[in-house]
């Protein structure tokens, strides 16, 4: 069973004249066990693509199912809870607190979970230990770096062990070999049977993590390649 599959998907922004379809009837899907990479030139879709995967924004048509789960039939708060326990999302504007320190960032998945905040605290700058910025847990987000943030972002994404991880960009604000940890960690997290890796990315450099790149262009999945990691 697929981690994701999205079926005819479909979107629009704006209305009239000024109305652009941005997905013209996506398919598009995610095994378990692999990280699966969206790549293809700006403005193709891939932002708004994985923002209806993860629930930020509503699809106009067509059916996205999560691990079996057609979330439309859910109800609301179901689906709020669902994507709450099965999904990491690492944006590309990191979108960190800025009032909280970097592992109270990392934190707020395991806090909205309602685990206990110096449990919490502790698991989170653990992550941020693996993801090398350890040192800089109880640093407010103005006093780091954008790759820094970048990292506390990721950290959040992955403490509380989703079932499925999410990225835009996960690279863009690192030099190559912070780069290389990071894609390093995401893809032990992805060799799992019931985890998943969705990347939208530029940076060919990494592509070689990838089990499988789809390739988008102006709206829709244009082929699938098994990548070198997939085939070795």
């Amino acid at each position: 069973m697929d981690a994701v599959r999205c079926g005819g998907i479909r979107k629009s922004f704006g209305t009239g004249e000024a109305r652009v379809e941005v997905l013209r009837g996506v398919d598009f899907q995610a095994a378990r066990g692999e990280m699966t990479f969206l790549v293809g030139p700006s403005g193709c879709g891939k932002t708004t693509l994985i923002s209806i995967i993860a629930g930020l924004l509503a699809a106009d048509e067509g059916k996205v199912s999560l691990f079996g789960e057609d979330l439309a039939a859910l109800p609301p708060r179901e689906q709020i809870l669902f994507r709450r326990r099965n999904l990491g999302f690492v944006f590309q504007q990191y979108n960190l607190l800025p009032s909280l320190t970097a592992a109270e960032n990392a934190a707020v998945p395991l806090l909205a979970a309602g685990m206990k905040r110096k449990t919490a605290v502790d698991r989170a700058t653990e992550m941020l230990g693996r993801l090398g910025l350890g040192h800089r847990a109880e640093a407010l987000p103005r006093v780091l770096s954008g790759g820094q943030q970048q990292r506390v972002a990721l950290a959040r994404a992955l403490v509380h062990e989703p079932r499925l991880i999410v990225c835009d960009e996960p690279t863009a604000a690192l030099d190559h070999k912070s780069g290389e940890s990071v894609m390093e960690l995401l893809s032990t997290s992805a060799v799992h049977p019931e985890r998943a890796v969705v990347v939208v990315t530029h940076d060919n450099r990494v592509f070689h993590h990838a089990h499988r790149i789809a390739h988008m262009d102006d709206g829709i999945i244009t082929h699938v390649d098994a990548a070198a990691v997939a085939t070795a």
